[in-house]
């Protein structure tokens, strides 16, 4: 048996190559198909099987692309009702790629379609020696219930149930392969560990260590990590089946004048990829800011509408490629070109800019003690919670988008978030919403605890 690990970083999926002698599968797979593809042929083997565990919820699948590549079958939960080509199963289901058995286990409560598939190696002996796990059973955690609305308590008991009467009942010396690691919004807690054993989960998983099904319950649908407005498109994405990645096209370079042009149109949004210091020197007027070395797709996926063409503002073409990738990730496939030259040639071009202010630690300081500011903390409730400047208001970044109108728009407004990132994009929205003072608080509360000004 042959297993291998893909790992995309920021959101933090797992996705896994099984193979034999000739054939292999590959395990809930990302969109971004090559690395399957070349991997098979590394190890000479030919792809035959595409398995998922569940409809992802925080990505796109790449499952049709890789089929469209390779003509291996599409194996999917029943309870998924997909309605593309594949095979679906469900509890006791079992099938066999050369000397391994893979067991299908139904573990509704993520999702109401999660599947776990433990595998045997029939050459060394009946009992399973790992279980793919998907969003059900991660280290140190266990998939968040709560993405359904008005179904959150009845999925937190079934995975109560599934995970009790059949995940641990697993062998103890069984490998845990989940679909996602720490970094990952599908939990509360994940470890950074990327595999697992189940005897090790039963003793130090703080979820399986709760025996009380209403505690349970109780620590499942409390206080849970907002979930981004991905989670709620890509479920119905993956069931129906992605437009496949060939047929889209990449981002073209556009001059000034046609990038303007496009830009005016009601149907197009304008998404800056540069550092927040840069974007904050010189920007396109309305202009979402997303760092693209940062966790872009996730907050690319929360906070730009769907529905709309992207221009993407880089001054590296190859960046735009790479936010394409990334976009697409998170069923945004309409990047439609980047300003050639950059914000550079925009302004060479005699077209108008705005700025918002970069604020160090000091400066934030000198202004908050000044009446007629207000430091706004973008961060979610539990970082918040866990320290934060006195007088702050904590309104999360994303939630901006509606949530601004609890802020008075002609009052000076200095966003503050761990770093300086997603205050960032805050300030942008903020922009956009008819703020006229906005400032971002480099280094975020970081900066500010370790120039001394936040007493622990």
């Amino acid at each position: 048996m042959l297993l291998k690990q893909f790992f995309i970083d920021k959101i933090a999926h797992s996705s896994y190559l099984i193979g034999g002698n000739q054939t292999c599968a590959i395990v809930d797979p990302s969109r971004d198909i090559d690395w399957y593809l070349e991997a098979a042929e590394e190890e000479g083997l030919r792809i035959t099987h595409i398995i998922e565990t569940h409809l992802h919820a925080d990505f796109v699948s790449g499952h049709l692309d890789l089929a469209d590549a390779t003509g291996a079958e599409i194996y999917a939960p029943k309870a998924g009702n997909c309605t593309f080509k594949h095979v679906a199963v469900e509890q006791g289901d079992e099938f066999i790629i050369e000397d391994m058995k893979f067991h299908v286990l139904e573990t509704p409560g993520h999702t109401p379609d999660c599947l776990v598939y433990a595998v045997s190696d029939l050459s060394r002996g009946e009992e399973p020696v790992l279980a793919f796990t998907g969003d059900t059973l991660f280290v140190n955690d266990v998939g968040r219930p709560d993405l359904f609305p008005g179904r959150a308590k009845e999925l937190a008991e079934k995975l109560y149930h599934n995970l009790h009467d059949k995940v641990m009942k697993l062998p103890d010396s069984c490998f845990v392969l989940p679909a996602h690691g720490a970094g990952s919004l599908c939990g509360k807690a994940m470890g950074s560990m990327r595999f697992s054993t189940i005897g090790y989960e039963k003793q130090h998983n703080p979820a399986l260590l709760i025996k009380d099904i209403n505690e349970f319950v109780k620590s499942l649908t409390e206080d849970m990590p907002p979930a981004p407005d991905h989670f709620a498109r890509c479920s119905d994405i993956n069931r129906k089946g992605p437009v496949l990645v060939k047929t889209l096209s990449s981002p073209k370079p556009m001059s000034p004048k046609d990038f303007r042009e496009k830009s005016q149109e009601g149907n197009t949004i304008i998404v800056s990829l540069r550092d927040y210091a840069t974007f904050g020197g010189q920007h396109i007027p309305g202009s979402y800011h997303i760092d693209v070395s940062g966790n872009f797709s996730t907050f690319a996926g929360w906070i730009l509408p769907p529905d709309k063409d992207i221009l993407l503002v880089t001054n590296d073409p190859k960046k735009a490629d790479k936010a394409t990738v990334m976009l697409r990730r998170v069923g945004l496939d309409r990047a439609f070109g980047y300003l050639r030259g950059g914000t550079h040639a925009w302004v060479m071009s005699g077209y108008e800019t705005e700025h918002i202010y970069q604020l160090s630690p000091a400066e934030v300081h000198e202004k908050i003690t000044k009446e007629g500011y207000t430091l706004l903390d973008v961060r979610s409730k539990d970082e918040f919670d866990a320290g934060h400047v006195k007088g702050a208001i904590n309104i999360l970044g994303m939630d901006l988008r509606t949530e601004y109108t609890k802020l008075e728009s002609e009052k000076p407004v200095i966003a503050m978030c761990g770093s300086g990132h997603r205050s960032s994009i805050a300030c942008s929205i903020l922009k956009q919403k008819g703020f006229k003072y906005v400032y971002n608080a480099a280094g975020g509360i970081t900066g500010y605890r370790n120039a001394g000004f936040l007493k622990s």
